[in-house]
């Protein structure tokens, strides 16, 4: 069976880019940059059901996006976390947090009623992103 991303992350998402292993999101919520990486590997829920090359690449892929969102946003903290109790296809979320968001400092889900980029905004997230990924020699923007 071949990759298909999940249909909740396709609606909740936008694809920007893909990496050597996982696909690149980015959750359409303007409250938080929000970066999922998804491993293109089908029939997958957990890390350890990946291979330990692909966990080692996820692992490396995930570290980079962290550090380049850090910087890029000037982040309080960097949160990442992945959990599957609602989407069962293996995701991992890359948050960039602030002392002056709207859920800090508690845990982002079911706080705040998500809210859609506008177009204008969407355009400079994206641009911002791949300019921040841009620096890896696997990334592909979308």
């Amino acid at each position: 069976m071949s990759f298909k991303l999940h249909p909740v992350l396709a609606n909740d998402c936008i694809v920007i880019g893909e990496f050597q292993l996982s696909q690149v999101l980015l959750m359409n919520d303007e409250h938080y940059p929000w970066v999922i990486l998804v491993p293109m590997v089908a029939e997958i829920s957990e890390v350890f059901e990946l291979s330990q090359s692909q966990q080692t690449i996820l692992a490396e892929e995930s570290t980079f996006v962290l550090k380049a969102m850090s910087e890029t946003f000037k982040a309080d903290k960097m949160n990442q976390a992945a959990l599957g109790n609602m989407v069962p296809q293996l995701h991992i979320h890359h948050v960039a947090r602030f002392h002056d968001d709207a859920a800090w400092p508690a845990p982002i889900w079911g706080k705040v009623t998500p809210k859609k980029y506008s177009e204008q905004a969407l355009q400079q997230m994206v641009a911002d992103l791949h300019k921040a990924f841009s620096h890896h020699s696997s990334y592909q923007p979308l």
